[in-house]
């Protein structure tokens, strides 16, 4: 299929039909930089007669894994995030994400089908600093949020997605003049398929899209019903807590879960304690222990410091009390800003 694109779209304010957003991607190819040239080859694939479109996963948590996505399922899942969030044809939205992934590329879906005015910024990690206007809907990475915050009522509404949103980000989105909401989702749905408001008011749980339900398995996974956006029920990899088919809210990767002395310790929940205490990026992880089984490791991005007053303001309990911190001069990162714990973890190990 051929997606047709809305007769109110623009792209950094040029009015474009089919064969000016053709001629504009294969500028893009040729003579922009990387990430217009990531742009033009999404553009060239998109605007193609295959009824998919193949995209890759981040890799933050493994392997990168290829996947094919109907075109289709992506235009549902743009007209759904139109839906929730009240967006309308010639509504100005910003997009700084790396289109070599799907969040990036369904902002540009949001607009070719909505009919919205997109401008493009080179993806950094703060966007938001060079631009002159105030935008209507704009989606970030919680490290470009951190990075951002001074300059966050530049949109008037702000999805977070790519990971957890700590309790130290959610204070930090206090009287920053934007609606701020975080999502929840994965490559093989086209993104979020849940959101949750940040600011003005906190909410707990996500709530489901339209049209998608969720449920439990037997290990506590969630289990996604979105018949709009995939032919087959998609089993994540996160525990969570459902309340109802339409609102949840996840705990962790069942992966990353530390068995430590016999109790099972969420890494993202320490984390969640520790983020108002420490500055630095970090994160948790685990390693061997010939009594305990597991135990539970710091990684912490910058010189080397004494944490224990932290840990006391965290009131971390004596499993999740971190009995080793390593501290990383500078942490690797995915393509897509995230920290790469693989490689971080790797290289420790080495050494």
């Amino acid at each position: 299929m051929i997606p047709e694109v809305h007769p109110s779209f623009k792209l950094n304010g040029v009015s474009l039909d089919h064969n000016g957003l053709m001629t504009v991607a294969y500028s893009y190819v040729k003579e922009g930089e990387l990430w217009e040239r990531q742009v033009g080859e999404f553009l060239l694939n998109w605007m193609d007669d295959f009824s998919y479109h193949t995209v890759f996963s981040s890799g933050s948590t493994g392997t990168p894994k290829e996947y094919r996505l109907e075109k289709q399922h992506m235009i549902n899942s743009a007209r759904l995030t139109g839906e929730r969030f009240n967006l309308h044809a010639e509504n100005d939205i910003l997009g700084c994400l790396p289109l070599s992934y799907v969040a990036g590329k369904l902002m540009m879906v949001r607009a070719i089908e909505l009919g919205l005015h997109i401008d493009l910024v080179a993806p950094s990690k703060n966007p938001l600093e060079k631009v002159t206007k105030r935008y209507d809907f704009t989606a970030l990475t919680a490290y470009q949020v951190k990075h951002s915050l001074d300059h966050l009522y530049k949109s008037r509404k702000t999805i977070i997605g790519g990971g957890p949103v700590d309790e130290a980000m959610v204070e930090s989105l206090k009287n920053r003049h934007t609606r701020a909401y975080h999502t929840y989702g994965m490559t093989e749905t086209s993104t979020h398929i849940g959101v949750r408001e940040l600011y003005p008011n906190y909410e707990e749980y996500f709530t489901a899209l339209p049209g998608i339900k969720v449920r439990l398995n037997r290990a506590d996974c969630l289990i996604i019903d979105a018949p709009e956006l995939t032919k087959e029920p998609v089993i994540s990899n996160d525990l969570a807590v459902v309340k109802t088919e339409k609102t949840f809210k996840i705990l962790g990767r069942t992966d990353n879960v530390i068995n430590t002395g016999g109790v099972k310790i969420h890494p993202e929940s320490v984390e969640n304690k520790l983020s108002k205490h420490l500055d630095s990026r970090f994160f948790i992880a685990s390693e061997p222990e010939k009594d305990l089984g597991q135990q539970v490791i710091l990684f912490v991005e910058g010189e080397e410091t004494d944490l224990n007053s932290a840990f006391a303001k965290a009131k971390l309990d004596r499993f999740e009390k971190p009995r080793k911190v390593i501290f990383v001069k500078e942490f690797a990162e995915t393509h897509t800003a995230k920290i790469d714990k693989k490689v971080i973890i790797a290289k420790y190990r080495k050494n």
